[in-house]
């Protein structure tokens, strides 16, 4: 499976941990607060803030920890100045990597990411070196339990999604970022809940990823993934559900 769909379904299983939750709770305030400090802090004339909010609904979120994150955004409450840069750059064996991050300090993020991906025998890249691999698409990742397949389908086409695929555990639906809202509000209405929801950077190729490489790879995405400024990590890499598991 690919590096997107893949990653996202070993983040939601690292995030059981009270640890991974308080880290994911952290990175959804950041997105929050941001968002509310560049459209204002009503989620319904601000579509940024409205996605983010979903977005941390479904992760079980207190709704005290978002309202905090508005008025911290709007400066009703104190708060870090957070700014948004992506690093590009490429992993073990060619394999592509974009790396959103919000931080209130570049001078800082900027050499630890770079010393991460060192370490991982990967290098940063220009901007623009790999962004061409990638297409921004609405992303749903489902549970596999949670919802007949044939009925998930037929819902998420009549909203607008533009495909849907599955592993032994996982549906994900992929979707035009115009149609992201439309498809959410759709699986809402019919109470099928997700495992994330989110505006992402979907790989339009990958790179197969196998051996002690493919353990390097998944060695720079959880590095990544670890740091206190990173929000998001996208990869192109594919690697056999075998090799998850071992």
């Amino acid at each position: 499976m690919s590096g997107h769909s893949k990653w996202s379904s070993i983040k939601h299983k690292k995030a059981a941990t009270d640890a991974k939750r308080g880290k994911l709770f952290g990175r959804l305030a950041k997105e929050i607060a941001v968002a509310a400090k560049m459209g204002g802090g009503d989620p319904e004339t601000n579509p940024r803030l409205r996605q983010a909010v979903s977005a941390a609904r479904s992760a079980n979120m207190p709704m005290d920890n978002v309202k905090r994150a508005i008025q911290k955004g709007t400066g009703e409450l104190p708060g870090a100045s957070y700014e948004e840069y992506t690093y590009e750059g490429y992993g073990p064996g060619g394999v592509a990597v974009m790396v959103e991050v919000m931080t209130d300090n570049r001078n800082r993020t900027t050499p630890e990411i770079r010393n991460i991906f060192g370490k991982c025998s990967g290098s940063l890249a220009e901007t623009g070196s790999v962004a061409w691999m990638f297409e921004r698409k609405g992303y749903f990742l489902i549970e596999g339990s949670a919802v007949d397949e044939d009925e998930l389908l037929e819902l998420a086409l009549e909203a607008g999604a533009e495909d849907m695929t599955s592993d032994d555990e996982n549906f994900e639906v992929l979707t035009d970022p115009a149609d992201f809202e439309a498809v959410s509000e759709a699986l809402a209405a019919s109470e099928i809940p997700t495992l994330e929801a989110q505006i992402a950077m979907v790989p339009t190729n990958t790179v197969k990823a196998e051996g002690k490489q493919a353990e390097q790879v998944l060695r720079i995405m959880e590095m990544l993934d670890d740091h206190d400024d990173v929000q998001n990590v996208w990869a192109n890499f594919d690697i056999d559900a075998d090799a998850l598991e071992t």
